[in-house]
């Protein structure tokens, strides 16, 4: 079951994540005629840059979260002509009723722990040929992070799958996709001491961890977590993944 986000505090924040979707929509090949499927479309944040790569295409927006695909609506109100919003989980079939040209993702698959079927659901949907282009957090992603929630958990930082490379290959082979190029690269992300820290880690990391504890402890775990790093800096390990379709 996908989780709910905090839609308005995520929009808030700065976000390393547009770097990351300018560098991976440069991987996409279009003519401006195509239907693209943004996989996690969270609230939008990509839409406009795709529908000016497709001013005679469309987007199909798929994500998991209600509160970002409402928000989504609200930051694209004058846009959407072009755009089809669903609601879907992405580890199970997706329900489009036409194949499309190409699929693009920024972080998202690592709050998915079944690439197989992920991979495989994303074939289903992505014409012969069409293209796949996708980041996310790969081997190595938030260590530091992730060893700060242990010591304050004392148990395992579980929340998120961060895949290697050869695996990636594999399941991408397994799930009928050709010309397979994946590579990580370490990105870190600096931010401002304090509050913004502590926000940032409440919303875009820690999420899958306080939802596991009650409210009134929230505030606490994130200082707990900040507290423990050294630096305010999320060191992030991006996972990217270029291929296409098997004819």
């Amino acid at each position: 079951m996908p989780r709910e986000w905090d839609a308005t505090t995520y929009d808030s924040l700065p976000q390393p994540h547009k770097l990351w979707s300018q560098r991976t929509m440069r991987h996409l090949t279009l003519d401006g005629h195509e239907t693209v499927l943004d996989a996690g479309a969270g609230t939008g944040r990509d839409i406009l840059p795709l529908l000016d790569l497709l001013p005679a295409g469309r987007v199909v927006a798929v994500d998991g979260s209600t509160k970002m695909l409402e928000r989504l609506r609200a930051n694209l109100d004058d846009r959407l002509d072009r755009v089809d919003i669903v609601n879907a989980d992405l580890t199970k079939p997706l329900p489009i009723d036409r194949s499309v040209d190409a699929v693009f993702s920024v972080a998202t698959f690592h709050w998915i722990h079944d690439h197989s079927t992920l991979f495989a659901n994303i074939a289903q949907v992505l014409r012969p040929g069409g293209q796949f282009v996708a980041e996310c957090g790969g081997q190595g992603c938030v260590a530091h992070v992730r060893g700060a929630i242990e010591e304050v958990l004392n148990q395992p930082a579980d929340a998120a799958y961060f895949a290697g490379v050869e695996e990636t290959v594999e399941r991408l082979n397994q799930a009928g996709f050709t010309d397979v190029d994946v590579s990580l690269l370490d990105d870190p992300a600096r931010l401002a001491a304090g509050e913004q820290l502590r926000r940032y880690l409440g919303t875009m990391v820690l999420g899958p961890y306080l939802d596991r504890l009650q409210q009134s402890e929230h505030r606490q775990f994130i200082e707990e977590v900040a507290a423990r790093l050294q630096d305010p800096v999320i060191d992030y390990v991006r996972l990217n993944i270029k291929a296409r379709r098997a004819n």
